[in-house]
């Protein structure tokens, strides 16, 4: 079944909107269509956090809760969600726990970011049982504004602790389930002022759609495909939305890889990995925010090419292989050399990334780091990462990538060929230092000058190995 109708629930009730503009925002429906005023705009693109709104989906009989940044979503994503802004906290005039904290704790910032706060901490107290600090901080990392300081806020999170997990939306709850499950699972397709949106429920479908569509712009979280309405104001004249594709959001393993499917969530993704590569889920730790990491994906990363995109460098590292389909094959290549240009890949029209492939390397040393201005929620100077494996001191592997040094990410196999097959002593590692002159040639722009990107990465390939040998994993000879 296929409508060009999208329903969401709002306040209790099922909103219909027929063959909305799908290149408005969420954020732009909420303030000009409802007149809610509260969720504010700043930086257009997903960084400051104050357009946070929160999302329930049905999932398992179980409402799950996401704060999203609604800057960059767009309208029809809404579909069989339940919106959530700050001013529906407030019940029968009385504010909501996270509101009076807020206030009890002097919690507010100059005001125009707060509501942002809110909601990022509404999200928190929908689903966590305890709030401690690196809960509390993770939650508000997307949350930039600084005018008053992040302590009456964080104290005003830890005091809810002390305050029942039961709240109009609880009360409310089986009367949201009952009305989530009323909106039937239906491929979407709308037509408006010659501007095509498409959400497909299926991979099939999906195939479809590609085969009429080829022009098509896939979305996700929509981290730089939005912006080309939001920041350079133009159209985007036919999408289609991945995040509607279930069966695509997976992550399998057996004893040779983890398989990741296309529409798998950052956060989720982050849950898993932290067991097999540490390092891996450290970065992902600081890849955008709560608000990204709820609706962004591997995929997406991998798709959209930027030589500044955190997870690349580490999945080249770990020879990661990509999953292409079509409306009739399926390729299986090795994301090393996916990367063919700024912003190119080899990835055709009519194709899209179904999954990723992902080596399980249990005897190898993953290490990966990210440099940034700050630690949370910003984009990387320089992305390095490690891929070693060394029986009796001697390196049998060796894999190292780089984002940031380069237009696209790429593998530093000078580098690797002068570590390969060695022991390893001081003097080889300055020797492999200076091979990275020859694999990147980096640029100087507003993050970093390309002076300051080729020492980091020295640095960084230094740190690894004084690292490894800190652990007593390999000794490094003077």
């Amino acid at each position: 079944m296929t409508s060009s109708i999208v329903k969401f629930i709002y306040k209790n009730k099922i909103v219909e909107i027929n063959n909305p503009d799908s290149n408005e925002t969420i954020l732009n429906y909420v303030r000009i269509k409802l007149k809610k005023t509260g969720t504010k705009e700043g930086c257009a693109e997903g960084g400051c956090g104050a357009c946070t709104v929160v999302l329930g989906e049905l999932k398992k009989n179980n409402i799950s809760y996401k704060a999203i940044n609604s800057c960059i979503a767009f309208v029809p994503s809404l579909e069989g969600k339940q919106l959530i802004l700050v001013e529906d906290l407030i019940s029968e005039d009385e504010l909501h726990p996270v509101q009076k904290a807020m206030v009890n704790y002097h919690g507010s910032q100059c005001g125009f970011c707060t509501p942002g706060f809110v909601m990022s901490l509404f999200a928190m107290y929908k689903n966590y049982s305890s709030y401690k600090e690196d809960i509390i901080k993770d939650t508000i990392q997307g949350n930039l504004c600084r005018c008053t300081g992040y302590r009456p806020i964080i104290d005003a999170a830890k005091s809810l602790n002390k305050e029942s997990r039961f709240d109009h939306f609880s009360r409310n709850k089986k009367i949201t389930l009952d009305l989530l499950r009323k909106i039937k699972q239906r491929n979407i397709a709308i037509i408006n002022d010659n501007k095509k949106y498409f959400a497909p429920k299926s991979v099939n479908e999906l195939k479809s759609i590609l085969r009429q569509e080829p022009n098509s712009k896939l979305i996700s979280g929509g981290t730089d495909v939005s912006l080309i309405v939001t920041k350079e104001r133009k159209d985007l004249n036919s999408l289609i939305y991945m995040n509607s594709i279930n069966e695509l959001n997976y992550i399998k393993e057996n004893n040779s890889y983890i398989e990741v499917g296309a529409t798998t969530p950052l956060i989720n993704f982050d849950s898993f990995i932290k067991k097999y590569f540490p390092d891996f889920s450290q970065i992902l730790k600081r890849y955008g925010s709560v608000q990204i990491r709820n609706i962004c994906t591997i995929a997406g990363n991998i798709a959209t090419a930027s030589p500044i995109g955190d997870t690349l460098p580490l999945l080249l590292a770990l020879d990661s292989q990509i999953v292409i389909k079509d409306k009739s094959k399926t390729q299986i290549l090795p994301l090393n050399g996916f990367f063919i240009g700024y912003r190119k890949t080899k990835l055709k029209k009519g194709q899209f990334i179904h999954s990723i492939r992902i080596p399980l390397l249990k005897k190898n040393i993953f290490k990966a780091y990210k440099i940034s201005k700050r630690i949370d929620d910003d984009i990387s100077s320089v992305c390095a990462s490690f891929n070693i494996e060394i029986n009796n001191n001697k390196i049998k592997k060796i894999r190292i990538a780089y984002g940031g040094m380069s237009s696209i990410p790429k593998r530093a196999f000078n580098c690797e060929k002068i570590l390969l097959n060695s022991f390893l002593s001081d003097q080889k590692i300055d020797k492999a230092k200076k091979q990275l002159e020859k694999d990147f040639k980096p640029i100087t722009d507003a993050r970093a000058s390309k002076k300051y990107r080729m020492e980091v990465a020295k640095k960084l390939l230094e740190k690894c190995f004084l690292e490894v040998k800190q652990k007593k994993l390999i000794r490094i000879n003077a």
